[in-house]
């Protein structure tokens, strides 16, 4: 049995773009960084940062595109495929390694995001409270 599976929680390095196959499915392409750190040889602490190239299909491009944004964190899951093409400029044929999106969740949403603050339970009550009275749909509400 074979194997192709790629499993990444990080960081939106630029906003979600959505755009439309010929077919008229939707297809969004977006960049994920991952940090890692580790300590030497001797006992100083390094990290290094990765950069993944992403791209989903479909509902799940739509959902992508309209609630993610540059540095808002995402859990991924799905396969890595290398797809390849002629350069329009010189011919020389381009490749492209990326993560084919085929599971989601969002990452957890901060103050700034607008989401919910976990210091106190009156703190939550009043934000809510302040965005169902002002008409304001909060990450709460939404049903995934």
């Amino acid at each position: 049995m074979y194997l192709n599976k790629a499993i990444i929680y990080g960081n939106l390095t630029r906003d979600p773009e959505l755009k439309s196959l010929p077919s008229g499915s939707a297809v969004v392409s977006f960049g994920v960084a991952t940090n890692r750190t580790w300590k030497d040889k001797d006992g100083s602490k390094k990290e290094s940062t990765e950069f993944h190239n992403c791209v989903a299909f479909g509902r799940t491009a739509e959902v992508i595109a309209q609630y993610m944004k540059k540095g808002k964190p995402i859990y991924i899951e799905g396969r890595i495929q290398t797809r390849s093409w002629e350069g329009k400029e010189d011919g020389k044929k381009q490749y492209r390694t990326e993560v084919v999106v085929e599971t989601f969740q969002f990452g957890p949403s901060t103050r700034e995001d607008g989401g919910r603050s976990d210091t106190s339970a009156q703190d939550s009550t009043e934000s809510q409270s302040q965005a169902a009275d002002a008409g304001e749909i909060s990450a709460s509400d939404i049903p995934f």
